[in-house]
């Protein structure tokens, strides 16, 4: 068994500098007396730390607060203008590239349309490049003031070092895609599963924050779920945890896009439910949404019979989360759960509460996502955001050697 790492004082003040940083993003305008108070952190080392962060430009005064009997107290937040976050989401029909400042507001957005499902891994990585670069020069962003690039896919992320994605629904079967990004532009990467970036999002941002333990899930053409334990994902001994998209809703069941038979997405994936649609007669366009729109609006008794099918799978699919897991909530999130969740939760809560054991379900609620239905991007954004509030250097979060040379070919 290996010795464990001594800690050093590098360690130690990287610790506390990530105390802080976290405690004032979320929760500031805070001052140094709040700090040390909530922090358990010594005054001293919180005035060490606090003014490395002010020095850097990462953290900034706000104002003044009154104290008790004493000279009014310096309140310091996080400064939303210390540098950019770029968020990828890159989805079956196409890849959305954001940019944002520390705070998440967006700056600027590019969508590029996939024509294939995103099967063909250089024409995703294209995409990418190009979106990057085309929300720079539309901010206007210098690029050596990007801290990361967060980058949301669908699949099993495998890092080794860099991250390899496994798609079966693409036929991605290993693909570098990490290393295929580096070959074109030098910013720092952080790429994972689109599912656990949305749920990250919506654990600090949304639904989920105040809670510790929740399960998001994303419904889109596909599906798939961050199980959130503790307020991080869990991911499994090879990081495969997630793919709830894939477990069986139906033993020799309707043929999913994977290769096998029964799974959930085979029911309540956009891109199956929609194919059941217009095989009972629906119209044949090409714009997902708006058919998956007509679907839920459609007063034809094969859309209603349509209807309760989707509410009944994804409602058994919820119970499953919910034995399982025990979460305080499951949060439906993703541009089809969103349209379904809108219009028939109450369908969705009776048919999760109907296989689910009642003890559990008592415990938990299910509610929308509040990020709105491109919450992906974000939640990518969110992963050099947690590197930066993890306690990194802010001297050297920014990628050396940035300036116009922070993008190569695209």
């Amino acid at each position: 068994m290996p010795e464990p790492r001594r800690r050093t004082v590098r360690d130690l003040r990287r610790a506390n500098r990530s105390v802080l940083l976290r405690r004032l993003y979320f929760d500031g305008p805070l001052s140094r007396q709040d700090l040390a108070r909530e922090t358990g952190l010594s005054p001293a080392s919180v005035s060490n730390v606090v003014g490395e962060l002010i020095g850097a430009g990462l953290v900034a005064e706000a104002g003044s607060a009154e104290s008790d009997g004493g000279r009014p107290r310096v309140l310091l937040k996080t400064a939303a203008g210390y540098g950019h976050l770029v968020g990828v989401d890159v989805g079956e029909r196409r890849v959305t590239v954001e940019l944002f400042d520390l705070g998440l507001t967006r700056l600027a957005k590019a969508d590029l349309p996939l024509g294939d499902g995103g099967r063909d891994g250089r024409a995703v990585v294209r995409h990418v490049l190009d979106g990057l670069a085309a929300v720079i020069e539309g901010a206007p962003a210098d690029p050596a003031s990007i801290i990361g690039v967060g980058v949301g896919v669908p699949g099993v992320i495998e890092r080794a070092p860099d991250a390899v994605v496994h798609r079966q629904t693409a036929g991605w079967d290993g693909v570098p895609l990490e290393r295929m990004l580096r070959e074109g532009t030098r910013l720092p990467l952080f790429v994972d599963n689109g599912a656990a970036s949305l749920g990250q999002a919506e654990m600090w941002f949304g639904a989920g924050r105040g809670h510790r333990d929740a399960v998001v899930a994303l419904v889109g053409s596909g599906v798939g779920a961050a199980v959130m334990v503790d307020g991080s994902p869990y991911r499994g001994a090879a990081s495969g945890a997630g793919e709830w998209g894939h477990t069986t809703s139906r033993v020799g069941g309707a043929p999913c896009r994977c290769g096998s038979r029964g799974c959930l997405e085979a029911y309540v994936g956009a891109a199956a439910v929609l194919e059941r649609y217009r095989a009972a007669g629906g119209p044949a366009g090409t714009d997902e949404e708006a058919a998956l729109a007509g679907l839920l609006a459609d007063p034809s008794q094969a859309a209603a019979a349509l209807r309760e099918e989707i509410a009944e799978h994804l409602g058994a699919g919820i119970a499953d989360l919910v034995n399982l897991f025990g979460p305080e909530k499951v949060i439906i999130g993703g541009w089809a759960g969103l349209l379904i969740g809108g219009r028939m939760l109450d369908r969705v809560t009776a048919a999760a509460s109907a296989y689910a054991l009642r003890r559990p379900f008592a415990r938990t609620s299910i509610e929308l996502c509040r990020l709105g239905p491109e919450a992906v991007a974000m939640g990518a954004a969110t992963l050099p955001l947690a590197h930066l509030l993890d306690g990194g250097d802010p001297a050297g979060a920014r990628w050396p050697g940035g300036g116009a040379r922070g993008i190569m070919a695209y």
